[in-house]
């Protein structure tokens, strides 16, 4: 017998209504989110490359610069 006042049917209705924000709550990813995911990792690893070659070249800039502050530093001593 199904009982419309039962506590399952109480909790089922009461997330029902709640889903929408409770997802937002959580940030739960429903499966339309992660339709696409596997593409965007893609396009993340692929994006990374460029990001370690600035990496590499500024850090660099930076040595040559702080050699160059060195340098001065020293020179008015």
């Amino acid at each position: 017998m199904n009982n419309p006042f039962s506590v399952d049917n109480y909790v089922n209705g009461y997330l029902d209504r709640r889903m929408k924000y409770l997802i937002e709550e959580w940030n739960l990813a429903r499966r339309g989110d992660l339709g696409d995911f596997p593409g965007r990792v893609e396009a993340l690893g692929a994006s990374l490359e460029p990001m370690k070659a600035f990496e590499k070249s500024a850090e660099a800039r930076i040595e040559a610069l702080e050699d160059r502050y060195r340098k001065i530093a020293g020179a008015g001593k």
